[in-house]
């Protein structure tokens, strides 16, 4: 009874989440299910190991939702990413209109600016470049996919997104772990994605296919609480408050709008490999700092850092066009909450599926899948991410049931943590991408496209790609190592 309860529990959370449900609810009724079907105390469950898991998520990583939403709010209300894409473009040329895209997207969230912020704004923009070049509409959200979900998410070493940064505490790795395998896997995303898209549009031309004509606004996509559920649970800004605060009506100079994405990376860099570990933070292992060490804290710490930094930098350049500053920072601030809630209710409900005695059937598969442990951990990571449409989600989840796992079978097997470290991350954000993904559904409704026009793009610019680096990545990974 116990895996059935598991596998009804499951059930009901996708089921339901699919429809729309609140995860705030959702993830602790379905988690109380699954316990009463293993016979497990239920009050107990929900107070002693759901709510448990999910305050420390929160205590861990809601810094980095609060700092990177504020963040990408300042940097969309001062016409920064505005400023940027509007940059790529013109550099690029109406030849290049895809490309141009893709990189705007990439530069965006690569620098730290959240992911619906970037949406908001390059998908418009997208819209008139793809316009002007004649170019189906339909691959747009192809091109926005593969510039800000793929290759800047769960690739490039350094990246501040929320999935970086959840392996950290648990393997003691730095953002930038396993920096010459994430470009490889970058390169790899980034070469098949634009292959498939210039693919497509080629075919467009030949077939005498033009931009079409209806399009999608922003507005109807902010307003509408199911997406605003979906959305979410996927990612780490609260469309709803898009709208709120002022956006400036001047442009921003290139500079101020570059400026503040490279100083998330630079400062990310110098704390993550000179500053912190040349400090003595013995002072941890006290019971008052949580016993804790500087190895399960620097991740967040680094990342954390940077985009403070970055947030002051920016208000600093951009100042005379942030009229409303005060509002601007408590959209960005009120952004995080409910995706921070979201995905802390989705750890906690692991956190009781992993203490249910039956979870031990399901814990031996996962360490039974042949090819060992890198291959595990990649199936792992992707199957609860693609159930519960969230990378984040999947991949906490995964690494609270068996991170500690993991880390044993590196020490005794050699596989290098910052290795393990990526290939979770990676394999997070593959199947991550399926039709009811908070993500997808929100994209399509910006473009006012549907699944049926652009999700076959999606899905190898999005999908594919990111399998094919994972697999390249584990090949690699277990004949050289980590470097």
């Amino acid at each position: 009874m116990g895996l059935l309860g598991i596998l009804v529990g499951l059930g009901l959370l996708v089921v339901l989440a699919f429809r729309s449900w609140s995860v705030l609810l959702l993830a602790p009724f379905a988690a109380l299910v699954a316990a009463a079907f293993g016979g497990q105390p239920l009050l107990a469950n929900l107070t002693q190991v759901f709510m448990a898991s999910a305050a420390g998520f929160l205590a861990q990583f809601f810094p980095i939702f609060l700092l990177g939403a504020v963040f990408g709010k300042l940097m969309d209300d001062s016409g920064a990413v505005t400023a940027v894409a509007t940059f790529m473009a013109q550099r690029l040329g109406e030849q290049r209109v895809i490309l141009a895209v893709v990189l705007a997207g990439a530069l965006v969230t690569y620098g730290g600016v959240s992911l619906f912020v970037a949406f908001f704004v390059i998908a418009p923009m997208a819209q008139s470049l793809f316009r002007a070049a004649s170019i189906p509409r339909r691959l747009i959200p192809a091109a926005i996919v593969l510039g800000t979900s793929t290759f800047t998410m769960s690739a490039l070493p350094g990246t501040p997104s929320i999935q970086n940064a959840i392996p950290m505490p648990f393997f003691g790795t730095t953002p930038f772990a396993a920096p010459g395998l994430g470009i490889i896997a970058a390169l790899v995303m980034l070469g098949v994605g634009l292959w498939w898209l210039q693919r497509a549009e080629a075919q467009a031309r030949r077939a005498g296919e033009g931009f079409g004509d209806a399009q999608g606004t922003a507005e109807h996509v902010v307003d509408n609480e199911m997406l605003r559920e979906r959305a979410t649970t996927a990612r780490e800004f609260d469309p709803a408050e898009i709208r709120r605060g002022r956006r400036s009506e001047a442009p921003s100079p290139v500079l101020s709008a570059v400026v503040p994405l490279i100083v998330v990376v630079a400062v990310n860099l110098v704390m993550s490999l000179l500053v912190l570990p040349r400090m003595d933070f013995s002072y941890l292992a006290e019971q008052r700092w949580g016993g804790t060490s500087l190895s399960a804290v620097a991740g967040v710490w680094s990342v954390s850092v940077a985009l403070a930094t970055a947030i002051v930098v920016a208000i600093a350049m951009n100042w005379a066009r942030l009229a409303s500053l005060r509002q601007t920072m408590d959209a960005g601030a009120n952004a995080s909450v409910l995706p921070a809630l979201s995905v802390a209710s989705l750890v906690g409900f692991g956190a009781v599926i992993a203490a249910l005695p039956a979870f031990e059937t399901v814990r031996d598969w996962v360490l039974a899948i042949e090819g060992g442990p890198l291959v595990s951990l990649a199936v792992a990571t992707n199957i609860l991410a693609a159930l519960t449409g969230s990378a984040s989600g999947g991949l906490t989840i995964a690494l609270d049931a068996l991170g500690q796992t993991y880390v044993e079978i590196a020490a005794q097997t050699g596989v290098d943590l910052a290795l393990m470290h990526r290939v979770a991350v990676i394999g997070s954000g593959t199947l991550d991408i399926l039709p009811h993904n908070g993500a997808v559904v929100s994209l399509l409704a910006i473009c006012g496209l549907t699944h049926r026009d652009s999700y076959r793009d999606i899905v190898m610019v999005g999908i594919v790609s990111s399998l094919l680096a994972l697999v390249i990545v584990i090949a690699l990974g277990s004949v050289v190592g980590s470097f």
